[in-house]
């Protein structure tokens, strides 16, 4: 969330960043600060008062000692009781209404961010690879799944309904081999640490890496949607550290994961309803890093970098985009997107998505550091980026290495994970 103290302070600027973001915030900051200024008045009356009773209690003490009478000023000390009661409550309920609409209001993009409305402002900031060029005998990966016997798209459906898929055979072999092969590149090439999270999260879990409560339609909620099938491993990985005071010299730390992702976004007609565009369940690694605020950038660059290994090490055209302010994620400050370029779909398909959060999502969590030099504690900064997303990758593998003789070649840098350079047919 954002930090009260700055919208207090600088209010205007924050309005025009998020108005950045399209639509105007300017009525939800200005209920915000009328909700501050209400508490922060609650809360010196109640000082005030409590200041008061003290005095009298003492007073009593007084009183009693010296053998008076006191039962006026007891009746006085009970009457303000009362009053801080009510003012306790009244206290409590300004704060729970601020909260929720801190939690409300979305990350201001960073100033450097290009503005516009939507991903049609987005710019390109690099492609890499030599792009294959869509023609009519190329098969998009539906086709080349079913003849090859890799995916069974009619039993996902029935066990599970439209959005679940079934891998057989080397389709099953084939992703499993990727999720060891994404592992092994980020945990031995770039120095993350592996972890396995639970894949079902705590709803202050969501809470905290900004999933609820914007999107909580969009989430697979179990017991009253206390708990919540992991949307994807930046929550449960991001969480790991929450509530923590952190040394200085612990950051920055890297963690990737494997898990299934369940979201129930709905799919788009035609072939990404039924292919692997647009799932309700799919597997992908993620990158985590809480880095330092005066290096959290650098960081996003190097975290992007890490996750375009993956495609350079497995031969694909990729293009990396760098998000508008109109087509920001609700928590991100600045984003990266890689698209992977699917010859069988005759377009880019995005495969990972690399956010600086800067503290954001730390205030949420109250994820802190102790600052060596000041002996403060300061919020870390969050990162996080697809390592890569499964569905997609394996969309672009599967078209760009289709043979003329119907196989799918296998790149050079996986054979070892597969082990064949082919896929033939069920048979692989």
């Amino acid at each position: 969330m954002l930090d009260i103290k700055r919208i207090r302070e600088e209010p205007e600027p924050i309005k025009e960043r998020l108005r950045n973001r399209g639509g105007d915030a300017s009525g939800l900051i200005d209920t915000l600060l009328e909700c501050d200024e209400k508490r922060r008045q609650l809360e010196t009356e109640k000082q005030s008062l409590q200041g008061e009773r003290n005095s009298k209690s003492k007073e009593i003490g007084s009183k009693k000692k010296a053998g008076e009478d006191t039962t006026e000023i007891e009746t006085e000390v009970k009457n303000i009781g009362t009053d801080l009661k009510n003012l306790s409550d009244q206290v409590e309920e300004a704060d729970i209404t601020q909260n929720d609409l801190l939690l409300s209001i979305p990350n201001t993009p960073h100033e450097n961010c290009p503005i516009g409305n939507d991903e049609n402002a987005n710019p390109v900031i690099k492609e890499s690879g030599e792009k294959q060029e869509h023609h009519k005998e190329l098969e998009n990966h539906v086709q080349i799944a079913e003849r090859l016997g890799l995916i069974d798209f009619e039993a996902g459906s029935k066990v599970a309904g439209s959005g679940f898929v079934v891998f057989r055979g080397a389709g099953a072999k084939l992703q499993r081999s990727l999720i060891q092969f994404l592992l092994d590149q980020q945990t031995l090439q770039k120095g993350y640490t592996e972890v396995s999270p639970p894949f079902v999260v705590a709803r202050d879990c969501m809470i905290g890496t900004g999933q609820l409560p914007k999107f909580e339609e969009d989430m697979y909620g179990i017991e009253n949607n206390q708990l919540f099938l992991a949307p994807t491993a930046e929550v449960p990985v991001t969480n790991l550290e929450r509530d923590k005071i952190l040394s200085e010299d612990e950051l920055p730390i890297k963690y990737t994961a494997y898990t299934p992702c369940f979201r129930r976004e709905a799919g788009s007609a035609g072939t990404g309803t039924r292919g692997l565009i647009r799932m309700h369940q799919f597997d992908k690694v993620e990158l985590v890093k809480i880095v330092h605020p005066d290096n959290s950038y650098e960081e996003l660059e190097s975290l992007t970098e890490d996750a375009e290994h993956i495609l350079e090490s497995l031969g694909l055209h990729y293009r990396r985009i760098e998000l508008c302010t109109g087509d920001l994620g609700f928590s991100a400050a600045k984003t990266y997107d890689l698209e992977v370029w699917a010859p069988g779909q005759n377009e880019y398909l995005e495969v990972s998505s690399c956010s600086n959060f800067e503290d954001y999502q730390a205030r949420r969590m109250k994820l802190r550091f102790k600052d060596s030099e000041t002996g403060k504690n300061r919020f870390a900064h969050t990162l996080n980026g697809s390592g890569t997303a499964l569905p997609r990758l394996y969309v672009a593998l599967l078209e760009n290495y289709q043979k003329a003789d119907g196989s799918i070649e296998i790149p050079t840098a996986l054979r070892p994970y597969f082990g064949s350079d082919l896929i033939k047919g069920t048979e692989s």
